[in-house]
This record gives C-alpha cells, structure tokens and sequence, in this order.
C-alpha cells in the first residue's frame, strides 16, 4: 500500500484548486464573450446585416478551402463552387467522390443556416418598419405645415377651422402629435363629422417635452404651432404648457413659424410670453369667454358679429401692406377696395400697434399695414379711386366706443356684403361662447397678428375692464345704491298699509 504524505495532499489540493479556477475562468469567459455578442447586436443598428455578412463569408471561405483540399480544382474555382453551393443547395447533387460530397453537403447545410438568419433579418426588419408607422414613430417630412401639440376636446373644432382657412389654397397640412397611440388618434378624427376641404391631417404619437420628437414632426419648417391646453387643472396645464414653449425655443435650428398657446389662467400668460419672446401668442380661454359675455349681453346681436368675425366660414380680419396705396388718406382708403371694408391701420413706427377707425386725415405711411375685413386673403384688392365727383355713399364713422357697435354698423350700411346685424339676441350665443376660444387659435394659428386686433376690440370695452379692475366710478355707485334704497323704501310701505289700517281701526 502506497502512503501518501502530506506534501503529496498538499500538491493535489492545489492542482484541483487550478483546475477549478481555470474552469471558472472558461465560465467567465464564454459569458463575458456572450455579453459583448449581445452588446455589439442591441446598441449598434448594422450589427445584424454585418454579422450576416460575416457569417457567409465564412462559410464561402472555409467550404472553398475544404474543397481545394479534396479536389484538383484551383483555389479560385474552389471558392466559386462553394459560393454555388451556398446560393443553391442543389447543386452538390453533381459532386464525385466521398469527401467532396461530404464537403458540398456542410456547404450547403451552412448555406441554408445563412438564408434563414437573412430571412429572419428581412421578416424582422419589415414587422419593425410596419410597427413604427402603425405607432406613429416615422419622421414627417413636410414644411410650410400646421403642427398641434396635445390634444383636448377642442380638437375637432380647431381642425373645421383651419379646413375651412385652407380651403382657398386647395387643402393644408395639419400634423398632430400628442402622448397617444396614433390609431386611436386617427379613429377619433374619423369619426368627426365635417368636411376637410383637402386638408390632410397626419397623427404623431410622441412627447411634445422631448426634442426628438418635436424633430420627428419637423417642427422648425412648420408655418404655426398650436398649443392646446390639458382638461383638467388648469394650473398643471399651464405648467405643461411652459414647458412646452421651453423646450420649442431650444430647437437649435430655430423655429420657422410662431407659437399660439391656449392658457387655462390669465395670470400665467406673463411667465410664457417671458418664454417664448416674440414668438409666442397666448390665447387666454377663460378671459375669452368672459370677454365675450360681457360684451353679447350688454348689445344685442354682437353674439352673430363675433361668429362671423371669430371664424373662417364668412368674412374675418386680414393684415396686409399695399405699396401702391402709400400717401393716401384714410379717407380715400376706404374707398378703395371694393371687396373688402378697411376698418384700422397697423402702424409700423407705434411698434406695430394696431389703431382702429383713425382719423380720415391719416396717411398710410411706407411700412404701415391696412387692416380690413374680408371673405378671404386673396379675394380683395385695392382699385383705382372713382373719378367722378359723385362717390358711393361712405356712411361717416363715429368715434363712439366699438362695445356700441358704431363702427360696425355704420360699415354694414356702406357695404352689401357684410353680414346684417340682428337687433336681437342670436340663440346661438352660447354655441359662440363654447367655440369662440377655438376660432381665436385658428385665427392666430393662421396669423399672428390677428391677436393684436382682437386685443385692440376687446380694449374698447371701457365698462367691463372697470368691472374687472374695480374701478367703477362712485357717481355709478351712490346712483345705483339710490335707485335701489327708492324701491325698497315702496315695497316696505306697501307692506305696512294694511297694519296701519287695522291700527287706526
């Protein structure tokens, strides 16, 4: 019997020792090489095709080697024979002898092996292409376009309005992106009753807060950007918005068109205008509608007016500027479209501030810009002055307050073409009131400058700002506090009558 000592232990120990380690050593390996397999194909996006090209190089290379080894062919031939067989397993059908069948056979065996990964590859690549147009991942290549980020309820009735803008121009392009699935979004617009008028409307699921995606909708060719407010809390809303803006002025490309944002609090309208600079108009919904409450209820008729005016379907608010009618008055520019009705001038050394009715002694300036209200930008321009010494009865403009509807109604009797206005209140005044914040972002969505006109009507509401601001006169107070102390001095005399009758009984 053979007695081992304790060095001998010793040793053997540390041989199993090494040979576990180096076991170990294999396991780490194969998995570090299997990590670096995985990486290589996940983060680089020609991984695929390249290891497929890889792998039929090998093949072809190694199949001709083994065929040069076997045959009398030259190492030229050899390669092309195994390529052959690659291409089409049939052909090893012709081979003589048994190691050139047996080499032809492992060719062609690789050779299916590869048309199946590249068949794999091509089947995956189609699925992949097919779902990013289903999720609405591709990128939108247009420019001169509409682009709406979020969406809300008011959707549908923005996309009527700018239908209806487009429809002279033969249909626009309207690109909507918000966070959901674009086939739902699609579905949705669908369903809405109304005609596009050749307007194409493109969906986009993406995050208008990730300038990848702001990109993918090309948002620096697009001609105006509408923000849409979130229902819900219109603080969180109003956030989202700024955030918004934020991150359209940090395109580095620059941004081609103007932003109209819809605010949900007229206080927050500061912060985003600090923003977004010039580039921004911010369409405040609550302070709209209020506005307009305001001003349908103290005049009758106003409501039909604001329809028309706030809309695409009949005559709206158009800024232009016309060399042709520079140094002529006010006066004798009123007489000179005869499709359209001047009604302000945009004067260009005020900063562009928009004055309307001037003095009929003002003269149009070299960069000033005549607003007028017509049917549509390309249906009115302006015509020779009569030359007659009896001109077309131009009614004389007041310079009353426009919540008087002077102005306007002086214009309705001067032109056959504009709409009549109702001594009564029109029942579609709530419908208005509903949909006016709506036509206010498809207005300035159209043009920019249109919220400053709107500015300057809603300004000539003396009352309803001294409403908002607190400053109603004292004089207005004592008399209303007197007419009310009046009636109920009567009624409690009324009612103190009989009393007194049974008293002196």
């Amino acid at each position: 019997m053979k007695i081992y000592g304790p060095t001998t232990q010793v040793e053997k120990l540390k041989r199993k020792s090494r040979s576990s380690d180096s076991v170990l050593e294999e396991v780490l390996l194969n998995k570090q090489l299997a990590y670096w397999v995985d990486v290589f194909l996940s983060v680089h996006p020609y991984a695929k095709p390249l290891a497929l090209l890889v792998a039929t190089l090998l093949v072809i290379c190694l199949g001709g080697l083994a065929l040069f080894g076997v045959t009398d062919d030259s190492l030229a031939d050899c390669l092309w024979l195994s390529w052959t067989f690659v291409a089409d397993s049939g052909n090893h059908a012709n081979s003589e002898g048994i190691g050139p069948r047996l080499v032809s056979v492992s060719i062609s065996f690789g050779g299916m092996l590869i048309f199946a990964m590249m068949l794999g590859l091509v089947s995956d690549a189609i699925s992949e292409k097919f779902d990013s147009l289903r999720k609405g991942r591709s990128e939108v290549v247009e420019q001169n376009h509409t682009l709406i980020l979020g969406w809300s309820d008011k959707l549908g009735s923005l996309l009527n309005q700018l239908a209806i803008a487009n429809e002279s121009l033969g249909g626009g392009i309207v690109v909507v992106m918000a966070e959901r699935d674009k086939e739902e979004m699609e579905m949705d617009i669908a369903k809405m009753e109304f005609d596009f008028k050749g307007t194409s409307v493109i969906c986009r699921s993406g995050s208008p807060l990730i300038l990848a995606d702001l990109k993918k909708v090309s948002v620096p060719k697009a001609r105006a950007i509408v923000v849409l407010a979130e229902d819900g809390n219109a603080d969180q809303s109003d956030a989202r918005a700024l955030r918004t803006v934020l991150s359209l002025t940090g395109v580095k490309e620059g941004l081609k068109g103007h932003i109209v944002v819809e605010l949900s609090d007229l206080d927050n309208e500061v912060l985003v205008k600090l923003v977004g600079g010039d580039l921004v108009q911010t369409v405040v919904a609550h302070d709209v509608i209020g506005r307009l409450m305001i001003q349908c209820a103290r005049q009758p008729g106003l409501a039909q007016i604001w329809e028309d005016i706030l809309g695409f379907e009949n005559c709206e608010f158009y800024i232009k500027r016309w060399p042709q009618l520079h140094g002529m008055q006010f006066e004798d520019i009123l007489i000179s479209f005869p499709d359209a009705i001047p009604c302000g001038i945009k004067v260009a050394s005020c900063g562009g501030k928009i004055i309307l009715n001037p003095e009929d002694s003002y003269v149009l300036q070299e960069d000033d810009e005549i607003l007028v209200i017509a049917d549509d930008d390309d249906s009115y321009a302006p015509a020779a002055l009569p030359t007659s010494k009896r001109l077309p009865m131009v009614n004389q403009v007041r310079r009353g307050s426009f919540s008087q509807g002077s102005w306007i109604g002086e214009m309705q009797q001067a032109s056959d073409k504009s709409v009549i206005i109702s001594e009564i209140l029109d029942p579609r005044t709530k419908n208005l009131l509903c949909t006016s914040k709506i036509m206010a972002l498809a207005m300035d969505a159209e043009d920019q400058q249109i919220n400053d006109v709107l500015e300057e009507l809603f300004a000539e509401e003396v009352f309803f700002c001294e409403i908002l601001k607190g400053k109603v006169s004292l004089q207005n107070f004592n008399r209303k506090f007197q007419q009310v102390h009046a009636i109920f001095s009567f009624i409690v005399v009324c009612l103190s009558i009989p009393y007194l009758y049974v008293y002196f009984e």
